[in-house]
């Protein structure tokens, strides 16, 4: 099984980036743990803060991947790109969030990826990608 991470703006300030939402961890330190916890599974992961590297990254992996675990973060309520990104691979998307989005700012209740994914896990800290990870396996 090959999966990947894509996680988008301002998530590589995991651990510092506002702890009271986000937590201490970084997301490298965590995703060594998900590596170890995964082990039968091929991991990948990639970060950028840049709408069109997420577009592009999701492309270039979406008809070669067994799946793809995305955190657009605040992309994911203003891409409709990233959404028609979702819509055209062929290689099934979870769409993460670490915060629960329905209860901040009303304007992230909703989001463009949602209707592309397979299925969406919001609101239970980084374990939001372990069990998207367990989602693929099952």
């Amino acid at each position: 099984m090959k999966l990947i991470i894509i996680n988008g703006p301002n998530l590589n300030l995991l651990g510092k980036r506002e702890p009271e939402v986000y937590g201490n961890t970084t997301f490298d330190n965590y995703f060594k743990q998900l590596q170890e916890k995964f082990n039968t599974v091929e991991l990948h992961y990639f970060q950028s803060n840049i709408e069109g590297e997420l577009i592009d990254k999701i492309q270039e992996v979406g008809f070669s991947f067994d799946g793809i675990i995305l955190n657009a973060a605040a992309y994911t309520h203003t891409s409709v790109g990233i959404g028609d990104a979702v819509k055209a691979v062929e290689t099934p998307v979870i769409e993460v969030h670490i915060s629960n989005t329905f209860k901040r700012e009303d304007f992230r209740h909703v989001s463009h990826i949602s209707s592309g994914a397979k299925g969406v896990v919001l609101g239970f800290g980084l374990q939001s990608y372990d069990l998207a990870i367990q989602s693929f396996l099952e």
